[in-house]
């Protein structure tokens, strides 16, 4: 199984952050893989959540395209978001390692999936009169989101495109992308810094510790 939180201290990278990072191959065909890396880990021991706070989880389904601007999602529906994004990780995980799917991340994308309501209510008011509406219009939108992206990671998962997802290869990335060829890498920045990793730990290798 891969380690979603590798972490490697030798290169000097801290100018990079997650505004200036490039999306990984793949996130701008499949949103669920961009959910996946909407966390993501930096040089220099930073972190960033893009759905860390209720605000930032709505701007991000905003962007997607996966609810309308005036959502205002609360915690507890910017949690779901954020939990469903855990076990979407946890599948492309098993999945570029071909190991066997965990029974709780399959459970908890179908869940995601069957939970969306199809149709609006029907509902009498004296004023209105007949009218139809949604029970509760937040949740709604979270959970037709919720959908949306657990049926994109199930498409992406069982298509054609599931042999090419790969975890990047440069901790402490934890990004995963769509390979091309046998690149390892979600970046180009992060390739560098793998490479000057390599080159890194050649020169600090002992003298004729090669030849033992």
């Amino acid at each position: 199984m891969v380690e979603l939180g590798a972490y490697h201290e030798n290169v000097d990278d801290t100018d990079l952050d997650a505004a200036t990072l490039p999306p990984a191959p793949g996130a701008g065909e499949y949103v669920a893989l961009a959910l996946a890396n909407t966390t993501i880990a930096l040089p220099g021991g930073q972190f960033t959540d893009l759905l860390g706070t209720p605000a930032a989880a709505t701007d991000w389904l905003v962007a997607q395209g996966l609810a309308p601007v005036d959502a205002g999602l609360q915690e507890m529906c910017a949690g779901l978001v954020r939990s469903l994004r855990e076990q979407v990780r946890v599948l492309l995980a098993s999945r570029s390692c071909s190991d066997p799917a965990p029974q709780s991340a399959l459970n908890a994308v179908n869940e995601a999936l069957s939970k969306a309501p199809t149709a609006e209510l029907l509902r009498w008011d004296p004023v209105r009169g007949l009218y139809r509406t949604a029970s509760h219009p937040i949740t709604q939108i979270v959970e037709h989101a919720l959908a949306t992206l657990a049926a994109n990671a199930a498409d992406l998962l069982t298509g054609p495109d599931a042999e090419r997802i790969a975890a990047c290869g440069s901790p402490p990335c934890t990004r995963f992308f769509l390979r091309n060829g046998r690149r390892q890498w979600c970046s180009v920045r992060c390739g560098d810094r793998a490479r000057a990793a390599r080159a890194y730990a050649k020169r600090s290798q002992p003298a004729g510790a090669a030849q033992r």
